[in-house]
């Protein structure tokens, strides 16, 4: 493995022109540009606001913040995944004729991805100052915020991770890519997105230890888990409304984000693995 790495570093410069080729194809003629990736989430946020926020009658204050401090993330890790996963094969005609480190398909086309994310968490922080300046009692950053590389570093290892497993099935199995759109699908209601993670937690008031062993098991979840712990991190903490009730919020549990931070690092390093086990035979694809 030390020696893919080797070889992949010394193609670094192949991998940076990928990735502005794939950011660059993404906008090519097209006049705002970046603008066009935040407008499905805006919009999206937008429309869970209006349903949640007032249609379903949820008072929650800076609700629109708490979905988009999670639905970003879950959207840099869909989209870096269905990227990658037709990665290699849309690049077989190349890998027939050229030599250069199989991995770097599916990297730049996450790392494409990630520029996205990092720009759209500015946009994020900009939210964050707009709402301060309409309610300056509303403190938009806390100390916690700190914690925010520690985050995106440990879900860029799960990403990449996966994005390596998923590419290289999709190149001997075409069903793989539809397979994870409905998994990636299933997800996005199985982690805290359009919900609290205090949902999860308190879905059996009359049972306190289950209530615990559910929360517990729910966020072994790697993409649950961050989605509460980006939640955590940027959001300034306050009540929240469940089941008709105000709560306190829940602590991060550091616990369960080292269990998700060593998952996804045996992810990446299990990915990284199985990838160079099978690259080599992508030319032998009919």
């Amino acid at each position: 493995m030390l020696a893919n790495l080797r070889e992949l570093w010394r193609f670094r410069e192949l991998l940076l022109t990928m990735v502005e080729r794939e950011i660059k194809i993404r906008y090519k003629n097209s006049v705002f540009g970046f603008l066009w990736s935040l407008l499905n989430p805006l919009v999206t946020v937008l429309v869970l606001t209006l349903v949640f926020k007032y249609l379903n009658g949820n008072p929650t204050p800076n609700f629109s913040a708490y979905i988009l401090a999670a639905y970003l993330p879950f959207m840099f890790f869909q989209f870096a995944i269905m990227d990658s996963a037709q990665s290699v094969l849309a690049a077989l005609p190349v890998i027939r004729k050229v030599y250069f480190p199989r991995e770097i398909l599916p990297l730049a086309a996450i790392c494409s991805n990630f520029i996205h994310f990092l720009l759209a968490l500015v946009v994020l922080f900009a939210y964050f100052l707009f709402i301060w300046i309409r309610h300056p009692q509303v403190t938009p950053f806390t100390e916690s915020v700190i914690w925010l590389p520690v985050l995106i570093v440990i879900q860029f290892a799960l990403t990449v991770g996966v994005g390596f497993i998923v590419s290289a099935l999709n190149t001997f199995y075409e069903d793989t890519k539809y397979i994870v759109g409905v998994a990636l699908y299933l997800l996005f209601f199985l982690s805290p997105i359009l919900y609290f993670s205090e949902n999860v937690r308190y879905a059996f008031p009359s049972d306190p230890e289950k209530e615990n062993i559910v929360y517990v098991a729910y966020h072994l979840n790697p993409v649950a888990m961050l989605s509460t712990a980006y939640r955590k991190v940027l959001v300034p903490p306050q009540d929240v409304y469940v089941n008709g009730q105000w709560v306190p919020p829940l602590p991060l549990s550091w616990t369960l984000l080292g269990i998700t931070a060593l998952v996804s690092f045996g992810v990446l390093a299990f990915g990284y693995w199985a990838f160079n086990r099978v690259k080599w035979r992508f030319v032998e694809r009919p």
